[in-house]
C-alpha cells in the first residue's frame, strides 16, 4: 500500500529530471495524502511531448455514481489490475506517472505504529506507476483522478510492510507512457519491486500521521528529532 508520500523537489530540478519544458506553480508537498492533488506526467501524443498534470490522488472510474469511491482507489494491485473493472481499462489506455520523491509506510508494533520514510539512495525525484481517469458529475465538471500502482515489498519493506508502489526506473518511463501500448503482457514485468539496494529508510516522528502537518520536520529522521530533544531538557 501506498497511503502518503512527499514532493519537495523545485519547479526546475523537475522539469530537468523528467525532461518537459514545463515549469510548475509547486509548492514543497511533505505529507500528501489521499483526495489531495497530486503531480502527475502523461505523454501528450499529439505533440509527443511528456506533460505534467495535476489529478486528485484516488481514482474515480468514468462509471462510477459517486465520488466517494475514490477513496477506496488509492492504490491499484500490480496482480490484477489487467482484469478488476475499477482499473483494466485505465491499465489500457490512461497510464501516468505520479511524481514523488519518498513516500511513507507504517510497522505496527504491539499497539502503536511506527511511520518510516523511504527515498531513493541519490535523493532524486521518481515516478510511480500510475493510472488516471476522467469522470464528469451531474452538473458537468470534470474531475481528473489518479491512483498508485503497488506491487510485492522489495527487501527494504519487506520488515515493514508486505507491498509497497511501483517505482518506474527512467528507462521504462517512456514504455509506461505510451498510449499505443494496450498489451497488459507487454507492461506487467514494469511493475516488479524496486531494487532495494537503491533505496533507503529510516524511522520518522507520528508527525506524519495527521495530514494536517506538512512541513519538513515530516521527513527528519527520529533519532535526531530524539537528539534535539535531549539537548533542550
Amino acid at each position: 500500500m501506498c497511503g502518503r508520500f512527499t514532493l519537495t523537489q523545485s519547479a526546475e530540478a523537475l522539469a530537468e529530471v523528467f525532461h518537459v519544458q514545463q515549469r510548475l506553480d509547486l509548492e514543497a508537498q511533505y505529507n500528501i495524502a489521499p483526495t489531495q492533488t497530486v503531480v502527475t506526467l502523461l505523454h501528450n501524443a499529439e505533440t509527443n511531448k511528456r506533460e505534467f498534470h495535476k489529478f486528485r490522488w484516488g481514482l474515480i472510474p468514468s462509471w462510477a455514481k459517486d465520488p466517494t469511491i475514490s477513496t477506496k482507489l488509492i492504490n491499484a494491485r500490480a496482480e490484477t489490475i489487467a482484469e478488476k473493472p475499477s482499473f483494466r481499462s485505465a491499465f489500457k489506455q490512461r497510464r501516468c506517472l505520479v511524481v514523488a520523491d519518498g513516500f511513507y509506510e507504517w510497522q505496527r508494533h504491539q499497539a502503536k505504529k511506527q511511520p518510516f520514510y523511504f527515498r531513493l539512495r541519490d535523493e532524486q525525484p521518481f515516478g510511480f506507476a500510475g493510472l488516471w481517469e476522467k469522470w464528469t458529475n451531474p452538473d458537468g465538471e470534470e474531475i481528473s483522478s489518479c491512483t498508485i500502482v503497488t506491487t510485492a515489498a522489495n527487501e527494504l519493506l519487506q520488515p515493514i510492510h508486505d507491498r509497497m508502489p511501483v517505482i518506474l526506473s527512467p528507462q521504462d518511463y517512456d514504455l509506461w507512457l505510451d498510449p499505443q501500448q494496450q498489451k497488459p503482457q507487454a507492461l506487467q514485468h514494469l511493475l516488479s519491486p524496486y531494487p532495494a539496494s537503491e533505496m533507503t529508510a529510516y524511522p520518522v516522528s507520528t508527525l506524519v500521521n495527521s495530514p494536517k502537518h506538512n512541513n519538513a520536520d515530516c521527513i527528519i529522521p527520529l533519532e535526531e528529532q530524539n537528539s534535539s530533544l535531549n539537548q533542550l531538557h
